[in-house]
């Protein structure tokens, strides 16, 4: 089995785990292992987002923007429509920096600040902003930036 194929596997698995959670008691880290697994090896940004139901189980996991090696564009609006096509109740929006660095910079703070002030009109709640570097991840939740 070749690395991608072990890869893609794993994705399965975890995507799998986040459409039967019971509740959102382990998603947590299920959404930090898939958006690594998704996003660790990317070389430009790409900005994703789960989208969950009322019980947090996951609908998708969409790419929505690509960017360069140290942005991606991120429209507030595009997400809001991708909710409300989907019927999400709650979303986790990721990305990832091709440095390897996960630390959320002052634009990773104030796009977050957009989607949930965005979102919040629409009555989806913005869970968490995971940003991956390598397979590290950091959680703006878990920092209080959300």
């Amino acid at each position: 089995m070749t690395e991608d194929q072990v890869i893609r596997k794993a994705i399965r698995i975890v995507e799998g785990r986040l459409q039967k959670t019971e509740g959102f008691v382990h998603a947590p880290f299920e959404a930090h292992q898939l958006a690594i697994l998704k996003l660790a090896d990317r070389k430009a940004e790409v900005f994703a987002v789960l989208f969950l139901n009322t019980r947090h189980q996951l609908i998708e996991f969409r790419e929505m923007f690509h960017g360069t090696i140290d942005s991606a564009t991120v429209y507030p609006r595009e997400v809001a429509r991708a909710a409300l096509e989907l019927n999400a109740a709650a979303v986790i929006v990721v990305h990832n920096h091709p440095s390897g660095i996960p630390e959320p910079s002052e634009a990773d703070r104030s796009i977050t600040m957009k989607l949930a002030r965005a979102l919040d009109l629409l009555d989806v709640r913005l869970l968490d902003h995971v940003i991956v570097g390598g397979i590290h991840s950091t959680s703006m939740a878990e920092r209080g930036l959300i």
